[in-house]
């Protein structure tokens, strides 16, 4: 598997795409401030809740830890609305489980102000969308802001735009002098001059959501996250 070198650290990045600022945060999110969009891919509220149903010995409380998270980053951003990127309930049971959807309710009446969009994915499909109560704007995929962009859940192209997705929940390898190797998190975009692969993905928000390594291609840029830096790979 390829490992890739790392080059200073920053805490946070800009760069445009299709002439588009982002602004790349450690959190796992990405602002856009010419839109006061921020954007956030697979967050899979009650994954945790699913596992441990399953046996899975996985910590309580992680629902209300993510909704905290994300609270924190909206009143940080200033952002006037939240984008979520496809599979924001992990699945049909969240629907029926009471203090799922009384933290939920909460955290929306917290942001009462707020403009909230879940552009659907493939989770989205089988834990149908959110209850109605919660003012969470749904639309199809891929749901186009200003002129250049298009928002989605699968990283697929569409023409004349550079989409924005989730889905993959990409990651990368890097290598230390010892031969050790260490796995994390990333943002992954590919060439905006190349319309088959004009498409960045945001790494999943959520616990307990897996990673997949990228495979990179010529043109691509790809941003490692650590504890409190998006760092840009070379």
């Amino acid at each position: 598997m390829h490992t890739t070198a790392i080059s200073r650290p920053t805490q946070r990045v800009r760069l445009r795409l299709a002439g588009e600022l982002l602004e790349l945060w450690p959190e796992r999110v990405i602002l856009l401030p010419e839109h006061g969009l921020l954007l956030a891919a697979d967050v899979h509220v009650g994954k945790a809740q699913a596992f441990r149903a399953l046996g899975v010995p996985v910590p309580a409380g992680t629902t209300e830890d993510t909704l905290a998270r994300l609270s924190a980053l909206v009143d940080a951003s200033g952002a006037q609305e939240l984008v979520l990127l496809g599979d924001f309930l992990h699945s049909a049971h969240v629907q029926s489980s009471a203090a799922t959807l009384t933290a939920l309710q909460r955290w929306r009446t917290r942001h009462s102000g707020l403009g909230v969009r879940l552009v659907r994915g493939n989770h989205d499909a089988h834990a149908g969308d959110p209850p109605a109560a919660l003012g969470i704007e749904v639309v199809d995929e891929p749901w186009p802001v200003g002129d250049a962009l298009a928002l989605a859940h699968h990283p697929r192209p569409v023409a004349g735009r550079y989409v924005l997705a989730g889905h993959l929940h990409p990651c990368v390898w890097l290598g230390g002098r010892a031969g050790d190797r260490l796995r994390l998190p990333c943002f992954w975009f590919g060439d905006e001059t190349e319309d088959e692969q004009a498409v960045g993905v945001l790494p999943a928000f959520g616990a307990f959501t897996g990673m997949h390594a990228v495979e990179r291609r010529a043109g691509d840029r790809v941003y490692a996250i650590g504890a409190d830096a998006v760092r840009p790979l070379v």
